[in-house]
C-alpha cells in the first residue's frame, strides 16, 4: 500500500506545468530555453506590436513583420485550370501555379494537420536565387507583379546580392513566415525535410528549431551532390544539407531504410543458402556496402550483364552468371524490414544523388542532348525515392506529400516511381511560383516560358514513362500518374469599393457581385477552400429545369449559382441530400439568384424542414 508521504502524494496536480507543456506543443515558437516569450505569444494570438526591442533571441531586422505577414489572412483563391491537368476527374495529385505563402494560407483550412510529409528545396541564396518579395498589404498584386520579374516601377527582383546589406535578411524574412505555416499543415506524425547548402544552413536550423521546436530535431543529414570541383578556391565543395524535424517526435516513427542483407542465412524450397557476403566483395567490392534499392539498379548498370534476377514468392534472388547456380543475394520486392536511416544519405557508392544525375534524369525524360536539359539543377529521383519511403513506408500509403518549392517537381516524380514499385497510393501537392525563363536559356528556346511549365511537362512525360516500363507489374493497375492544376488569382467575389462620387455606379455593379471574367467553377472551388473540404474531393454536376448544380464530396456541398432559382430548384436539391445522405451538408446560392423575396424566404424554410442548417449566399 501506497504511504501517504510517498512523493507521487505529497502535492496537488501540477496543472501549471501541463497547461505550459501543451503550449509548447501548440506554439514552439513562443518558448526560449524552455521560458515563455509573452510578447511572441501575443503576436502569435493577433496582438502585433511594431519596432519593439527583439532580444535574448535569434532575430533580424523584419522579423515581427514576417511573422505577422505569416497570420495575415489571404484575399486570394485557386482557379482551376482543366487544360493543363491530366485525368482531371480521377486524380487525388494537385500542381498548384503561385506565390507560396499565399497558397500556404489558402490551403490552411482545407489541409490543416493532414500532410505526412513535406519536403522542399528552396533558394539557397547563392547571391542569384530568386527573391520572394512579400507585401502582407496586398500580397496578391504583388505576387502578379513578380512573375514578370520586375517590380511596379521596373526594377528586377531576380537576385539578391551579397553587397545589398540585407543579404541574409531577405531570405530570412522569405522563409520564416513560410515554415510557420508549413508546419499548421503537417499531421502529428508528419515530418518535414528541407535541402539546404552552406550559405544558410546556420540560419535555417535555427529558425527552424523556433517554428518545430528544437527538440523535434531528427538530424542534419550529408548528402553527397558533386564528384567534381577541381576549381574550387579552397575546398571541393561535393555535399549539400537535408534538416529533417518532426512535428511531433513523441510520436513520429524513425525514418526507416531496407536493412542490409549480406552475410544472411535465407531458405528457399527448404534448403539454406548463405548469402555470400565474399562473392558480392569479389564481385562488386568497390561499392561496400550493398543495399535492397541499391542492389536493383544494377539492371540498368555496367553489371547488367553479368547478374541473372529470378524471382520467388515476391522476393528477387541474384544469381551472378559466373558462380552457376550459387545465391548471391535474397531481396525483398517491398522491403519489410527495416533499419536507421543513415546521417550520410550515399555513403555507399552505388546509389549516388548527384545534381548530374538529376541533370541527366532531365534530358532523358525531354528528350534533349547533353547539356540542353531545360532545369539546372534538378535533384536526381532516386534521393527523393528515399525520403518519401523513409516516412511513407507503412500501411496502405495514402500519405499526403507536399513540396512548395517544387521546380522541377521531382518529388511529383519520385512519388509516382515509388508508388509504381510497391503498390502505394501516395498523394502529392506541387506548389511552385511561374518565375520566367531567362530568354537566354535552353528552357526558354525550347518553348517553356516560365518553371511551371517545365514541372508540369515533366510530370506529364515522367508518369507516361513509368507507365511504359511497368507494363506487366500488377502495381500499376490503379497508378495515379495524373494531377488537376490550380492557379493562384484574386478572390471571385468583388470586392467593395465605397467611392463616394461613383456610388450609385458601385451599387449598380454590386448587385452581381461576382467577377464577369470567373466561371461557376472557379467559384465552386473558392467555396470549397473557405469550407475547409479537399479540393480532391468527387465533383458531380446535375441539371433541373436549365439550372446547374454542383454536388462536392457526395453531398457535402451542394452549390447552385444560377439567376431566377424558383422553388422547385430547392425542392430537388433537398431530394438529392436526402439521396446522398452526407453526414454534413452545406448548400450555397448566389444572393441574387433567387426569383424574388417570396421563393427566398420558402427556399429557407424547406431547406430547414430537410434539417439543412448551413446555408450560404455569396
Amino acid at each position: 500500500m501506497d504511504k501517504i508521504s510517498d512523493s507521487k502524494f505529497a502535492g496537488s496536480k501540477d496543472i501549471v506545468s501541463e497547461n505550459i507543456e501543451k503550449l509548447k506543443s501548440i506554439f514552439p515558437e513562443v518558448f526560449n530555453e524552455d521560458k515563455i516569450d509573452f510578447g511572441t505569444l501575443k503576436e502569435v494570438l493577433g496582438n502585433f506590436v511594431g519596432n519593439k526591442d527583439e532580444r535574448y533571441k535569434f532575430t533580424w531586422n523584419g522579423k515581427s513583420m514576417a511573422r505577422k505577414l505569416a497570420f495575415t489572412p489571404s484575399f486570394g483563391t485557386l482557379r482551376p485550370d482543366k487544360e493543363e491537368s491530366v485525368d482531371w476527374d480521377k486524380t487525388q495529385n494537385l500542381y498548384i501555379e503561385g506565390d507560396n505563402l499565399e497558397v500556404l494560407k489558402i490551403l490552411q483550412k482545407s489541409y490543416y494537420n493532414k500532410i505526412k510529409m513535406i519536403y522542399i528545396d528552396p533558394p539557397y541564396n547563392t547571391g542569384k536565387d530568386f527573391v520572394y518579395k512579400d507585401d502582407f498589404r496586398d500580397n496578391i498584386k504583388n505576387y502578379l507583379i513578380q512573375t514578370n520579374q520586375v517590380d511596379s516601377e521596373g526594377r528586377k527582383l531576380s537576385t539578391n546580392s551579397e553587397s545589398s546589406g540585407r543579404y541574409h535578411t531577405d531570405w530570412l524574412n522569405m522563409m520564416y513566415p513560410r515554415l510557420l505555416l508549413a508546419r499548421n499543415l503537417l499531421r502529428e506524425d508528419g515530418v518535414i525535410f528541407i535541402s539546404i547548402d552552406d550559405n544558410e544552413v546556420h540560419n535555417l536550423r535555427k529558425i527552424c528549431d523556433e517554428i518545430f521546436g528544437e527538440d523535434n530535431f531528427i538530424k542534419d543529414l550529408i548528402i553527397n551532390t558533386s564528384e567534381g570541383g577541381g576549381q574550387a578556391k579552397h575546398v571541393i565543395n561535393g555535399h549539400e544539407y537535408l534538416l529533417v524535424y518532426a512535428k511531433n517526435i513523441m510520436i513520429f516513427d524513425n525514418l526507416k531504410r531496407p536493412k542490409d542483407i549480406r552475410g544472411k542465412k535465407i531458405e528457399i524450397d527448404n534448403e539454406i543458402y548463405w548469402i555470400q557476403e565474399d562473392a558480392i566483395r569479389k564481385e562488386f567490392g568497390k561499392y561496400g556496402n550493398l543495399h535492397y534499392e541499391e542492389i536493383l539498379e544494377f539492371r540498368d548498370q555496367e553489371f547488367k550483364d553479368k547478374i541473372d534476377y529470378g524471382l520467388a514468392n515476391n522476393e528477387y534472388i541474384l544469381i551472378p552468371k559466373d558462380y552457376g547456380m550459387n545465391i548471391i543475394g535474397k531481396l525483398r520486392k517491398v522491403s519489410e524490414d527495416f533499419s536507421k536511416f543513415h546521417s550520410i544519405l550515399n555513403i555507399d557508392k552505388i546509389s549516388k544523388h548527384l545534381t548530374a544525375d538529376g541533370i541527366r534524369e532531365m534530358e532523358d525524360i525531354f528528350s534533349v542532348s547533353k547539356g540542353n536539359s531545360p532545369f539546372s539543377n534538378p535533384k536526381p529521383v532516386n534521393l527523393l525515392q528515399k525520403i518519401v519511403l523513409s516516412s511513407t513506408f507503412k500501411g496502405n500509403q495514402n500519405d499526403i506529400i507536399l513540396d512548395f518549392f517544387s521546380g522541377s517537381s521531382t518529388t511529383a516524380h519520385a512519388t509516382m516511381q515509388l508508388n509504381a514499385e510497391d503498390g502505394g497510393n501516395r498523394k502529392y501537392i506541387m506548389v511552385q511560383l511561374p518565375e520566367p525563363c531567362d530568354e537566354n536559356s535552353e528552357a526558354f528556346k525550347a518553348g517553356y516560358k516560365n518553371i511551371c511549365e517545365i514541372g508540369k511537362e515533366r510530370i506529364r512525360r515522367a508518369g507516361k514513362k513509368i507507365l511504359e516500363e511497368n507494363k506487366d507489374n500488377e502495381n500499376i493497375k490503379d497508378l495515379d500518374t495524373g494531377f488537376k492544376v490550380f492557379k493562384l488569382d484574386s478572390s471571385n467575389i468583388k470586392e467593395w469599393v465605397g467611392d463616394h462620387e461613383n456610388l450609385e455606379d458601385n451599387l449598380y455593379d454590386y448587385i452581381d457581385n461576382i467577377k464577369s471574367d470567373r466561371s461557376n467553377e472557379d467559384i465552386l472551388f473558392e467555396i470549397l477552400l473557405k469550407f475547409g473540404i479537399d479540393l480532391t474531393v468527387p465533383i458531380q454536376t446535375y441539371e433541373f429545369k436549365g439550372k446547374k448544380i454542383f454536388s462536392a464530396g457526395l453531398g457535402a456541398l451542394l452549390m447552385c449559382l444560377e439567376n431566377d432559382i424558383d422553388i422547385d430548384v430547392v425542392q430537388f436539391i433537398c431530394e438529392k441530400i436526402k439521396e446522398l445522405k452526407p453526414d454534413v451538408s452545406r448548400v450555397v446560392f448566389k444572393d441574387s439568384s433567387f426569383r424574388d423575396d417570396n421563393v427566398k424566404t420558402n427556399a429557407v424554410q424547406l431547406l430547414n424542414k430537410y434539417e439543412i442548417k448551413d446555408i450560404k449566399s455569396i
